[in-house]
């Protein structure tokens, strides 16, 4: 093998491994960094916003509070209030007997044939607000109700009777 055909063959193989590199640091165009074409400069970036200790953590921290975090546990502790709140607004004091959607879906489907029934009792109400077609029963039936008697009652042949 000539020289010529070594320093290409070293001149692949270097190339080869550039390439692989490359592919392998990715696009630093898209590094959220200010230092966009260097990933010592970039982490070296980030380093300093974290400072020497690394982030950090300050449970006493307010909200918006944004060079510091919370603990895991004082995060998962304020979910889980964040939790139960939205639930208790949700429910808006139901009973623990009604506190779940399967529990709400039980009580309705379970008592679809009470719920036709009182649907049923409400349509069969005389409706003072509002016109309404009654049968002749329905009708005699609300007259007794209320003291009225039967509607259709013939008057005319009582005094008929009367007078004769």
């Amino acid at each position: 093998m000539s020289l010529e055909t070594k320093i290409i063959s070293l001149a692949q193989a270097i190339g080869a491994d550039v390439k692989a590199l490359r592919t392998a640091q990715g696009d630093l165009t898209s590094l959220p960094t200010t230092a966009k074409g260097n990933l010592v400069a970039a982490i070296a970036e980030i380093y300093g916003l974290l400072g020497q200790a690394g982030a950090v953590i300050d449970d006493n921290a307010g909200n918006g509070a944004t060079s510091v975090t919370w603990s895991a546990d004082k995060i998962y502790d304020s979910l889980e209030l964040a939790k139960q709140a939205v639930k208790a607004e949700i429910l808006g004091g139901a009973s623990e007997a009604y506190d779940t959607l399967l529990e709400l879906q039980e009580l309705a489907t379970g008592n679809a044939s009470t719920a036709a029934a009182l649907a049923t009792a409400v349509n069969n109400r005389v409706r003072f607000d509002a016109a309404q077609t009654l049968t002749t029963a329905q009708k005699l039936q609300a007259c007794t109700n209320i003291g009225v008697g039967d509607p259709e009652h013939d008057f005319a042949a009582d005094y008929a009777t009367a007078k004769a």
